[in-house]
């Protein structure tokens, strides 16, 4: 007997499938979201993780492939002329990137995708697949944000004035997302996001016949 994919389950009104959902997270800089995906990753009900594509440099501790694609600008800049991104968007005069084809792979065989964007790129995001799950990641207090970002260490105070200023434009951003999650303690802040990745998964409109 032929076995039925994972992605489909058998049900009283015949065999369903459930479309590869596409799960953003996005919020200001410093409020965590690397610590919360890479702490919900360990979840086994998690979506696969997509990995962004930056010119920025490697923070130290960050991996190849893990935490981000690499590029130089002039790679990046020909990846994005010949369509490889789902979007992409200059932020903190750096380039970030969302792979197109390996993100569309897993979608369109019912897999789920998880993606750190920011809220530029969600903008496009929203356009391109306006079925996607838009969540937003907030800080418990703009204090919070700010000792965040000087306890990383890793960014001269002029980066720190710049990412603090725009901080301001991308929290004013945050009624254009489906969900909120305040991110004060990081394991509460996974149990919000894995809730959220359930009740979607459970959507009515996310499913469909095998046969459609």
């Amino acid at each position: 007997m032929a076995q039925i994919p994972a992605e489909v389950e058998p049900s009283p009104f015949g065999l369903l499938a459930r479309r590869g959902i596409l799960f953003v997270v996005s919020g200001p800089s410093g409020v965590g979201k690397d610590a919360v995906l890479h702490a919900y990753a360990g979840n086994p009900a998690a979506p696969d993780r997509g990995v962004t594509t930056t010119t920025r440099l490697p923070r130290p501790g960050e991996q190849a492939g893990v935490d981000y694609h690499f590029l130089s600008p002039e790679e990046f800049a020909n990846l994005r002329a010949a369509g490889g991104f789902l979007e992409s968007a200059e932020v903190h005069g750096h380039w970030y990137g969302t792979p197109r084809a390996w993100i569309e792979e897993r979608l369109q065989t019912g897999r789920d995708v998880i993606v750190n964007i920011d809220v530029q790129g969600a903008r496009s995001i929203r356009a391109a697949k306006p079925d996607a799950a838009t969540i937003f990641l907030l800080p418990p207090s703009w204090e919070e944000l700010e000792r965040r970002l000087r306890l990383r260490a890793t960014d001269a105070e002029e980066e720190i004035q710049r990412r603090l200023v725009n901080a301001r434009g991308e929290l004013a951003e945050r009624d254009h997302y489906r969900y909120w999650v305040v991110n004060d303690v990081v394991q509460e802040a996974v149990a919000s996001l894995a809730a959220i990745v359930t009740a979607e998964r459970c959507r009515a409109d996310r499913w469909r016949p095998l046969s459609a």
